[in-house]
Parts: structure tokens; sequence; C-alpha cells
């Protein structure tokens, strides 16, 4: 084959995208499903304040209401796709929420945004959980390497929602927004469309006498759903308080909150891949969570330092910053699929994989509070001691790896050698 011939360059797109055909469907799904995220989350408080007219403090009582419902529905989500089947709970998620969204377009009233808010981050839940149920289905044979490859894509659907979204905004009519949302109700309905390409993959069956929800007595699993939370907040570093840091503590150019966003964005979409694939088992999940909190312990003090430098010393220093904190976000995410797929048992995937949302999402829920009144409020000796927040949060990463790898059930050598 030649190297250069358009069935060279398919061949390897193909090995780019995924190593197998259910590999590839899954990371096709996710990709448009975060395009059409990316072209609805940016745009959405605009739409409902500035177009349906409703108060802004009602939006965000609003969403605020629907993601504390959403909170509590990825476990129950995680252990029907345990039991019937990761890709027919996740094909219904989709279904509901691509309806849910497009009703929102005929939103008129508080109550209404509500109850269709709701109904959506629940479904969002419950088909986070069989998503993570899926992905360790798929992801046989070098699973590192495909969820680092899926998470790439991931981002790559994101940014290319985002921009469709800024297009949106730049038009400002009523039109171009509800074009935003239908949008985004349509990738819900092509990504459960491209799962009916997957192997409809049968439950495992659960060991004989196992508590019927083992993630909650899981201590380890526990432990590192709340670390996993806690170092959670550097993503809100980056949407929300850099960007304030920015603009109201330096003399850095407004131009530079944009270029720190895309700066994050191409180093994760283009080094994830060659970084992600290396961490494979939970013993380096563990020490990729430590590096990831030794790389904030230094991001966080080089974002702090930009608001005491001149002008294009705190340009520099910003993107300086931001390149060494999406270092961090690689090894963290990488750490996140090691560890909570590496220590969740097969046959219950989607319940550990909702409880992991569960402290996610908690920590996301949280980190606005945290990261305004804290970190702006003390200054630059706000952003030191959430850099030592994050490195303390990380040193615990690989003693949990090695308490979580010596608590999980042996497998029979007859099993393990049969599975092989």
């Amino acid at each position: 084959m030649i190297k250069g011939s358009p069935a060279g360059r398919t061949a390897r797109l193909a090995r780019v995208a995924g190593d197998n055909g259910p590999e590839r469907v899954l990371i096709a799904a996710s990709f448009v499903n975060r395009v059409g995220n990316g072209l609805f989350n940016a745009a959405s408080a605009l739409y409902f304040t500035l177009i349906v007219g409703l108060p802004a403090v009602q939006v965000g009582a609003a969403l605020t209401i629907a993601g504390l419902a959403g909170l509590f529905a990825g476990m129950p989500g995680g252990h029907l796709a345990d039991r019937r089947g990761a890709r027919t709970v996740m094909m219904l998620a989709l279904a509901v929420q691509a309806v849910s969204m497009s009703a929102l377009v005929l939103v008129e009233s508080w109550t209404a945004l509500t109850l269709l808010a709701t109904v959506d981050q629940i479904a969002a839940a419950a088909g986070g959980a069989a998503w993570g149920a899926l992905v360790a289905r798929v992801g046989t044979e070098r699973p590192a390497l495909f969820r680092a490859k899926l998470r790439t894509f991931v981002n790559l659907g994101v940014i290319f929602g985002t921009v469709g979204s800024g297009l949106a905004v730049a038009a400002d009519t009523r039109g171009a927004y509800v074009a935003l949302i239908l949008g985004n109700a349509a990738s819900f309905a092509l990504c459960a469309l491209l799962l009916f390409l997957l192997p409809n993959y049968p439950a495992l069956p659960a060991p004989p006498r196992e508590r019927r929800r083992p993630a909650y007595s899981d201590r380890p699993y526990l432990t590192f759903t709340a670390l996993y939370g806690a170092m959670g907040l550097q993503y809100a570093v980056v949407s929300l308080l850099l960007p304030i840091w920015i603009s109201q503590h330096t003399e850095a150019p407004r131009w530079t909150v944009a270029a720190v966003f895309a700066v994050n964005a191409a180093f994760c979409v283009l080094l994830q891949t060659r970084l992600g694939s290396r961490v494979e088992t939970p013993h380096e999940g563990g020490r990729a969570f430590r590096n990831a909190g030794l790389l904030f312990l230094v991001s966080c003090p080089m974002m702090a330092l930009a608001a005491h430098t001149p002008v294009w010393a705190a340009a520099v220093l910003l993107v300086a910053a931001i390149f060494v904190h999406s270092l961090g976000e690689i090894w963290e995410s990488s750490a996140g699929f090691a560890l909570g797929f590496g220590l969740a048992p097969d046959h219950a995937q989607g319940q550990y994989q909702g409880l992991l949302g569960l402290g996610f999402s908690t920590g996301q829920a949280l980190a606005p509070a945290i990261l305004t009144t804290v970190v702006l409020g003390l200054g630059t000796a706000g952003w030191l001691l959430l850099a030592a927040f994050f490195a303390a949060v990380g040193a615990a990463g690989p003693a949990l790896a090695r308490w979580g790898v010596r608590t999980r059930p042996q497998q029979p050598a007859v099993a393990v050698e049969a599975a092989g």
C-alpha cells in the first residue's frame, strides 16, 4: 500500500478513531453528542434571559434545581444499565433528552424551564452512567488507548460545538438560538441511532451472595470518588476562576481569556492520546493522579503571579500556566479512567460509574462558590492555598490505588485463563 494513497490515509484515520468497529462507533457517537452539547451549553443562559425574557435569577434557580435532581439519578441509572444492558439504557436516555431539548423552544415560563431542564438532567445522569458501562465493554483490547482517543474526540466535539455557538451568539436572533437548541436535540437523536451499530452486550452476572448495591460499601472506591470530585475543581479554575482573575486582577488584555481557552483545548486534544494511553493499570492511575496534583501545584501560582507582572509578561505567563495546567488535566482525566474503571467490577460498571459521576458533579456544583469566595476573596494567597489543596489531594493517589487493588476480590486462576 502506498503511504500517501487515499486507502492509506483512510486506514490511518481509522486507527486514530479506534482499533475496531465498536470503538469507532462509540467514539463517533460521543463526538456527535459533544458537538451538540457545545452548541447549547455556551448560549443557553443567553437564550432564556435575552430571548425568552426570564430573569437571570430564575434561570439560575431552574438550572440549579435541575442539576441537583440529576445528581441522584446516576447510580439508579447505572444499576439499571448493569441489569438491562448499557446500550438500551443509554439509547432511552438519549431519546428522552432529544424530546426534552426540543421542547425547550416552547418554554415561556420558569415552571416549564425547571420541569424540562430537570427531565433533561435526570436523563443525562442516567445516560452518563450507562455510557461509562459501555466504554468498559467496548474498550477491552487496549482500554487506556481507547479511552484516551475517546476523550480526545469528546474535547474536539465540544470545540466544534462552541464555535457554532459563537456564531449564533454573534447573530443574536431568536432563530439562531432556536437552531442551537434543535441542533443539540438532533445530536441526541443521531447519537442514539449510531448506538444501534453497537453489539447489544448482555448483562454480566453478579457473583453469588453479593450485595445488591456493592458500590455503597466499597470504601476505596468511595474515597476515590470524593478525591476525584475534589480534584475536579481544576475544570472550574479554567472556565470560571481564571477569566475573572484575568479581567479584574491583571493587566493582560481581554483577548487573553480566549487565548487561554484555545491553548487549553488545543493541548488537551493534541496530547491526550499520547500521554493518556500510558496510564493503563490502577497503580499507574494512582501515580498519574499524583502527577496531576503536582502540575496544578505549579500552574496555580503562575496564574496568581500574572497579577504582579507587566502586560506583556502577564500574557506570556498565563499562556505558560495554562499549558502546565492542561498537562495536569490530561493526567487527572487519565487517572480517572484507570482508577474509575479499573477498581470497578465488570458486572457493576454502570453502578460504579454512576457513583463516580455523583462525586464529580457534586464537586462541579460546589466549585463556583468555593473558588469565588475563598480563592478570589484571599487573592494571591487563595491561589497558593488552592495549589496546596490540589497537591495534597493528588498525593493520596498511589496509596489509594494500592488500597483499592488489595481489596479487590481475586479471580480464580481458571477463570482468568479462560477469559484470556
